[in-house]
C-alpha cells in the first residue's frame, strides 16, 4: 500500500490572508510602549518567521531596540491579543477551497508547516472551518525548530502518514523555498504571500498567481504513485 501524497501549505500569505490580524496585534503591543502604528501595507512583507521576530521588525520601524526582557513581555501581551482576534478580518486566498476539493478528488492530502505556533495555528484554522482539512498542522514549537530546518518539514509530512520524497511545499517567503530545498523537495511558491525578497527571486520551482492554478502546478511536480 502506497503512502499518500502530501501536499504541505506555510499558514500565513499562502493559505489564508492573515496580515490585517496580525498587524493590528502588532500596533497594539507597539503602542503600550508608545511606538507609532506600522501600517498595514508597508508591515505585510514583515511577516513570515513568527511572532516574536515580527515584534523586533515593528520596533525597528522606528529605530527601536529593546531588551530581551521587553520583548519577552511584548511577545506574551502580543499572544494574548492575537488570539482574542485571530480572525476577526483573516480569510483563507481566494479559490483556496476549490483547489483544496479539487487535489483531495486526485488523491493527495494536506499538512500544515509554519513558523505560527502551533496552537495559534490550530485556532486559527479551526475558526475559518479548515482544520478538518489537514491531517497535521505542525508550527514552530511543535518539533523545536522552526522553517528553513528541514526537520520540521520532514516531521511534518510524518506526522501527516505521508514519505518525504512523496511530498511537495506551496509557501510564499523565503524560509518555505529554503525548508524545501533542505529536505530535497520540490517546492511552489506563491505572489500573493508576504515576503521581503520577491518570490521569483527565490527561484521555486512553479509560481502561481491565484490558488485556481495550484492543481496542475502539484500535479507537475507530483511524483507518480507507482514509483513511491
Amino acid at each position: 500500500m502506497t503512502s499518500p501524497r502530501i501536499v504541505v501549505f506555510d499558514l500565513d500569505g499562502t493559505l489564508v490572508d492573515t496580515a490585517p490580524d496580525l498587524i493590528n496585534a502588532l500596533n497594539f503591543v507597539l503602542d503600550r510602549e508608545g511606538v507609532p502604528p506600522v501600517p498595514l501595507h508597508a508591515a505585510r512583507n514583515l511577516i513570515g518567521a513568527g511572532a516574536r521576530k515580527l515584534i523586533e521588525r515593528g520596533l525597528e520601524v522606528d529605530g527601536r531596540i529593546m531588551s530581551v526582557q521587553d520583548i519577552d513581555r511584548m511577545f506574551r501581551d502580543f499572544i494574548d491579543y492575537y488570539a482574542a482576534h485571530i480572525a476577526d478580518v483573516s480569510r483563507p486566498f481566494e479559490g483556496l477551497e476549490s483547489a483544496l476539493d479539487e487535489l483531495s478528488a486526485r488523491g493527495f492530502h494536506f499538512a500544515v508547516c509554519t513558523n505560527k505556533l502551533e496552537g495559534l495555528s490550530k485556532l486559527l484554522l479551526g475558526q475559518l472551518g479548515l482544520s478538518s482539512r489537514f491531517a497535521a498542522i505542525c508550527g514552530a514549537d511543535t518539533f523545536g525548530v522552526a522553517k528553513p530546518d528541514p526537520v520540521i518539514l520532514r516531521e511534518t509530512v510524518a506526522r501527516a502518514g505521508g514519505l518525504i520524497g512523496g511530498a511537495i511545499m506551496v509557501g510564499d517567503a523565503g524560509p518555505d523555498i529554503g525548508v524545501a530545498r533542505r529536505a530535497g523537495i520540490p517546492v511552489i511558491g506563491v505572489e500573493f504571500g508576504y515576503t521581503e525578497v520577491p518570490i521569483a527571486d527565490l527561484k521555486p520551482d512553479l509560481l502561481i498567481s491565484h490558488m485556481r492554478h495550484l492543481p496542475d502546478a502539484v500535479e507537475r511536480l507530483a511524483v507518480p504513485r507507482n514509483s513511491q
